[in-house]
């Protein structure tokens, strides 16, 4: 098990998650299509090349999915109860085919469980970034997680 139990998190705690993936046409088309999304600017070359970006931009879901997916080794992994909630998710750069993606995460909140004493809440700040070290998603995740088994 790779994901650490509640009882073993401190706020502060910065991990720069090792995983990178390059972005190909193939993940974006899939996911677009999918999840029903026909947006022109994920799936029609003229239509992108006509955009201010000049080039298919990728979905956004995608980068946020694949931002969370990057972290849940290091963090979650083997120690989750349930997603809670995403918060305050932002895309301030756009993500385009070709770019390579990794995520960081930070322990920005710790919470005892009232209702499940062998477990506690993380809230994570989770941000992906590109090959050009710029941020391109961020979101906060609330995780319940169990505490380290006695």
């Amino acid at each position: 098990m790779a994901g650490r139990w509640y009882d073993e998190w401190q706020i502060g705690d910065r991990i720069e998650h090792p995983i990178r993936r390059t972005v190909t046409e193939t993940d974006n088309l899939l996911f677009s299509t999918m999840t029903h999304n026909p947006q022109p600017l994920h799936l029609d070359v003229e239509a992108a090349k006509a955009s201010e970006f000049g080039q298919i931009l990728v979905n956004g879901t995608f980068t946020f999915a694949l931002m969370v997916g990057l972290s849940v080794g290091e963090t979650t992994l083997g120690t989750l109860v349930a997603n809670l909630g995403y918060d305050k998710l932002t895309m301030p750069k756009p993500v385009f085919i070709g770019d390579t993606l990794r995520a960081t995460s930070e322990v920005i909140g710790l919470k005892d469980s009232k209702s499940r004493p062998n477990a506690g809440i993380v809230t994570f700040l989770h941000e992906c970034l590109n090959q050009r070290d710029e941020v391109v998603c961020r979101s906060e995740r609330s995780a319940l997680l169990r505490r380290r088994p006695v």
